[in-house]
């Protein structure tokens, strides 16, 4: 009878109005950049598209997927995502595993977990983490982009917890059965946790793909990922970085260049999202609290 009544229907109305709203907003300006980057360059530059393209053409993506340096980028890029993610999840894993257990199972677990918790409140900076990879010779390599941030902390805490509320009783039935710990962990743990390790792998996909930053330092031009490129497209206007001859630059609109490289780099993320949604709302708050 709750769910009937006049001021529960007047808040479910409210409420999938505002989400729809919310929706439009956030999808809005994602359509205004491909509509412009299906423009010529007349109508890009005279700023005139606003959600449906003018004078269609493909004239931006043919350019810039003739360029071998941009997808050179996209392959580092794609490289980097997945060892990255795999990586990531794979030591996210074996990190929360152990410290899922109590105290009497797994000594020493609260030092451990206070170490874990200290790299999230200090951190050494950036020229110590500069100097590091330097001193390590992973410079200009696909390393300097995966390792230093291999072990997300907070992803770690997620998993554990979500470990924790899994019940003991199905791990002592597998050990009864003679498994080892890490037989356990693959065959009754990780069935069960999908929801969080999709949920977490996409966190980590994300980071990756997004990340500019440690590629601009670590990375010679020719070997940076593809948000590194596109950032030096849009913040400096470098249209070298794709190859393009001066003729191209004076019949290409800069801002039809520009909307291209951003879509593109936002595709990949938007193609897999659907593919991980089902998971993605349990797992946002599974593990989230542990009681």
């Amino acid at each position: 009878m709750y769910y009937k009544s006049p001021g529960y229907r007047a808040f479910a109305f409210a409420n999938t109005g505002l989400l729809l709203a919310i929706s439009i907003a956030c999808v809005l300006p994602l359509v205004h950049v491909v509509a412009v980057s299906l423009s010529s360059s007349a109508a890009a530059t005279g700023n005139l598209v606003s959600l449906w393209p003018i004078g269609f053409t493909l004239d931006n993506y043919a350019k810039t997927f003739g360029s071998s340096q941009f997808l050179q980028a996209l392959w580092i890029s794609v490289l980097r995502t997945t060892l990255g993610t795999l990586l990531s999840m794979a030591l996210c894993v074996l990190a929360a595993y152990p410290m899922s257990k109590a105290d009497e199972k797994f000594k020493g677990r609260s030092l451990y977990s206070w170490f874990f918790v200290a790299t999230i409140l200090f951190n050494g900076g950036l020229i110590p983490a500069y100097i590091v990879v330097v001193k390590t010779g992973i410079n200009n390599t696909l390393l300097a982009l995966i390792l230093p941030g291999a072990v997300a902390v907070f992803n770690v805490v997620l998993m554990m917890n979500f470990f924790r509320g899994i019940p003991a009783e199905l791990e002592e039935a597998s050990q009864i059965d003679g498994a080892s710990h890490l037989r356990t962990l693959i065959n009754v743990y990780l069935p069960i946790s999908m929801p969080s390790i999709a949920t977490l792998s996409l966190f980590s996909m994300v980071g990756h793909w997004n990340s500019w930053f440690d590629g601009l330092i670590y990375m010679e031009a020719a070997k940076q990922p593809l948000a590194t490129m596109v950032q030096a497209l849009v913040a400096n206007l470098d249209l070298t970085r794709i190859n393009l001859n001066p003729e191209d630059i004076k019949n290409l609109s800069q801002r039809g260049l520009r909307s291209t490289q951003i879509f593109l780099g936002a595709l990949p993320i938007l193609v897999v999202y659907p593919f991980l949604q089902k998971y993605f709302v349990k797992g946002m708050t599974l593990g989230a609290v542990k009681e």
